[in-house]
């Protein structure tokens, strides 16, 4: 039977300021795309409002703008793709056997009180699917509660862009809120790497994490090894 995958992108396009622009981190898509494809998985794309995901500047440079994100951005059917997005009401859970949060910023504002995508994310879960996310990708699993009031990432290991990286990133001014604080709060067991930037991937049962861009594809090959 062939395996179903559900990619989360962001409709934000900036920050607070709206000077300061923002979006979908584009190879922690393609990366993973490019694992899933490579296994047979059938793909889909939602955000939260559905429709248009804007990409984050930075991602489209030297180094994150490697080769399988020039490959996405210079093919018009690939972008077309992240031009009509799902949104949630169009998504049956129970067709998917994975859900993979991406990140960027942009998802810092859009992820974490989509009440579509945490109704996806639970029933996927409650499946016994699989719950993934890399980089920013963890604040669409912040609110996520479980059918019994619990919250998904409490008591679990997690990982996900830490609070360093966004002092190196020069972003920590201009970011809404510190979101590895915030998993911590919600009593997830916080992981990182020893190093900023350096990939890294916890996984704790069906629920698979990554630090950074770097870990996309790692995080991608254990959900793949976990279906």
């Amino acid at each position: 039977m062939t395996r179903r995958i559900l990619h989360v992108v962001t409709n934000v396009g900036h920050y607070d300021d709206p000077s300061h622009p923002t979006g979908l981190w584009l190879s922690e898509l393609t990366h993973a795309w490019h694992v899933f494809a490579e296994h047979g998985f059938e793909q889909t794309i939602v955000s939260p409002q559905g429709g248009r995901s804007p990409l984050e500047p930075r991602s489209l440079k030297f180094p994150a703008y490697d080769k399988t994100a020039k490959a996405w951005h210079g093919d018009p059917d690939r972008m077309e793709l992240l031009e009509h997005t799902a949104g949630p009401d169009e998504i049956d859970a129970a067709d998917y056997d994975a859900i993979y949060f991406t990140g960027g910023h942009g998802v810092m504002y859009d992820f974490p009180d989509s009440e579509g995508l945490q109704r996806i994310t639970r029933q996927i879960w409650e499946q016994g699917g699989v719950v993934a996310s890399v980089c920013h990708g963890y604040c669409g699993l912040l609110n996520t509660l479980l059918s019994d009031g619990t919250l998904l990432i409490a008591g679990r290991q997690v990982t996900g862009f830490a609070w360093t990286e966004e002092v190196v990133a020069r972003v920590d001014k201009l970011v809404p809120y510190n979101v590895e604080e915030e998993a911590r709060k919600r009593g997830a067991r916080y992981q990182k790497a020893t190093l900023p930037f350096a990939p890294y991937t916890v996984v704790d049962g069906r629920l698979v994490t990554g630090q950074n861009p770097g870990s996309a594809k790692k995080t991608a090959e254990k959900v793949a090894e976990l279906l």
